[in-house]
């Protein structure tokens, strides 16, 4: 890489492209155990649908990068500190509940993010995030509704969706908290203050958890630190599981 622009934009890929990943990788935990059938094949096509916009930004990265590599080698031969996904999409599955609130809370900050770099002066990040909103689109309607059933549904059920919403609030600060990548990229018009996601984010939010008859969490401490390489264990556990099978025969072709 030749230069500043090139690294940060590097850097700034493998973000949007780990956030993907990591989550579609979760979410993929969920095969054949959802509650329903239709929510089971329903969680497997969004989590196809992140590890498919993983793919793309990840490409895109390894060209930037320029070493002969691709998509794969960044998925599979990265260590846990060479990842920049946000600690929220590594939290572990939990129960539906939990699943489902880290789902919406994430769904609809990623949306935002999405429509905000498909004016990228960068061409292609504008036409991945293009392709991905749409999709993503779909993710949004599906965990709000989600959440709006479990809430507004039994006893118990509203218990654990407000209990899996304040757990994961705690983990939301980060996706608002902009770097120097940040602002460097989003100056040249390549990416987004991602501060100005926050209140389209919260006023969706708030609308969703009050259809459910839940509660918005009290803002408080905010973990951070997983977009400069700091992740919980969780991440560590889920990545060995997820980068086994092409550590220990890196040379086969699929």
């Amino acid at each position: 890489m030749a230069s500043d622009l090139q690294t940060a934009t590097f850097d700034y890929l493998l973000r949007l492209g780990d956030n993907a990943l990591v989550l579609g990788q979760r979410l993929s935990e969920w095969a054949a155990h959802g509650p329903i059938l239709e929510e089971d094949l329903a969680l497997t096509n969004v989590a196809l649908d992140l590890v498919g916009h993983a793919r793309l930004w990840l490409g895109y990265a390894s060209e930037i990068e320029g070493n002969g590599g691709d998509a794969d080698r960044l998925a599979y031969f990265r260590d846990q500190r060479e990842y920049r996904n946000v600690l929220l999409v590594e939290r572990p599955n939990g129960n539906y509940a939990d699943t489902t609130a880290r789902q919406f809370l994430f769904d609809t900050w990623h949306l935002y993010l999405l429509q905000a770099l498909s004016s990228s002066r960068d061409e292609r990040i504008a036409a991945i995030a293009s392709k991905a909103a749409r999709e993503v689109a779909y993710h949004v309607r599906r965990s709000g509704d989600w959440t709006i059933r479990l809430g507004d549904g039994t006893e118990t059920s509203r218990e654990r969706m407000q209990a899996a919403l304040d757990a994961a609030w705690p983990y939301t600060g980060e996706l608002f908290a902009s770097d120097e990548i940040d602002r460097d990229l989003s100056e040249r018009g390549i990416a987004c203050e991602l501060e100005t996601l926050r209140t389209p984010w919260r006023a969706h939010v708030e609308r969703v958890v009050a259809e459910a008859t839940l509660a918005v969490p009290t803002d408080g401490w905010m973990h951070s630190g997983g977009r400069r390489g700091r992740h919980t264990e969780a991440l560590g556990y889920l990545l060995a599981e997820m980068q086994s099978v092409a550590r220990s025969i890196p040379a086969t072709q699929w």
